[in-house]
């Protein structure tokens, strides 16, 4: 029987977050399989004992982004890692969407400011400035173009950390349709989910928010499917993912468009959609090795 370690974060004094976890974790040993979480910065761990690395909730990772792809490029030379460490790197930058643009993916248009460049910001609508490497709405915050001097400070702020900023319009389409989020897991599509919009006028960007607020279950619309397949074949090398989350919202003329292209630690949202498990379960299975009938 293979072993498998489910790789998450350490909240400290916190509850965990992940809902998901336990029940994931208990499937597994369910089957028989000797399955565990992770801490995945633990000094201590040894990953090459493990026949699959699973990431899941590394939910503090955009913050200590170069120690995680560290960690990612170690792990993945022991043993299998999933997503593998190529499609985590590239997936946690996200001015991939510049890439999948040009490959004619449907995406919200996006600009970057990188630290030392010029703050040049919409002065004709609303926009949304967020850090290419973020997760939770950590960083994110709208603006008005009254609101320039404010976004400027935002800007100051995260480049002083590191950071480089992504600016794009904000879509009003996700007041009405709301954001979809299309889950593949083994190579099909595992379930979807629509949430409501994320940032309020005038929240601070560096003000917690409810990162998946009024979650619904939601049938995508073959316009949907399509632009989330498309997404997928534009990932560099055609490479074979165990999991995707894919974020759409309405542009203006009404299609959907890529927000995001998650292959890092997406939230699965077994607890919303539990007819799932037992399909991430046997996909889990089959990328450790273990051979899956039924």
């Amino acid at each position: 029987m293979p072993r498998i370690a489910l790789a998450t974060y350490d909240p400290g004094a916190e509850p965990h977050r992940d809902d998901d976890l336990p029940v994931l974790v208990r499937a597994l040993l369910e089957r028989g399989i000797e399955a565990e979480a992770q801490y995945w910065d633990d000094p201590w761990a040894d990953w090459g004992g493990y026949d699959l690395v699973l990431i899941r909730s590394t939910w503090d990772y955009s913050w200590r982004a170069a120690e995680f792809a560290d960690w990612v490029e170690r792990v993945g030379r022991v043993t299998r890692l999933a997503n593998p460490a190529d499609v985590v790197r590239w997936s946690m930058d996200k001015r991939y969407l510049g890439e999948l643009a040009a490959a004619g993916v449907p995406t919200v248009p996006t600009s970057y400011i990188a630290p030392g460049e010029a703050a040049e910001l919409p002065d004709g609508h609303e926009y949304v400035i967020k850090p290419t490497s973020g997760a939770g709405a950590r960083f994110a915050a709208r603006y008005t173009p009254g609101e320039h001097d404010t976004a400027v400070r935002q800007l100051a702020r995260m480049h002083a950390e590191g950071f480089t900023a992504m600016v794009q319009p904000y879509v009003r389409g996700i007041e009405v349709s709301g954001e979809r989020a299309l889950q593949f897991f083994g190579g099909r599509l595992l379930h979807a989910s629509r949430k409501g919009a994320v940032l309020a006028p005038g929240t601070p960007y560096d003000a917690e928010k409810v990162a998946h607020p009024d979650l619904t279950r939601w049938q995508p619309t073959a316009d949907e499917l399509a632009v989330a397949e498309r997404a997928l074949a534009a990932v560099p090398g055609a490479p074979e993912l165990l999991y995707a989350r894919v974020d759409l919202v309405d542009g203006e003329d009404g299609t959907p468009r890529l927000m995001e292209l998650e292959l890092v630690e997406p939230n699965l949202f077994l607890w919303l959609h539990p007819g799932s498990l037992e399909h991430v379960v046997k996909a889990v299975l089959v990328a450790a090795g273990e051979g899956v009938t039924g």
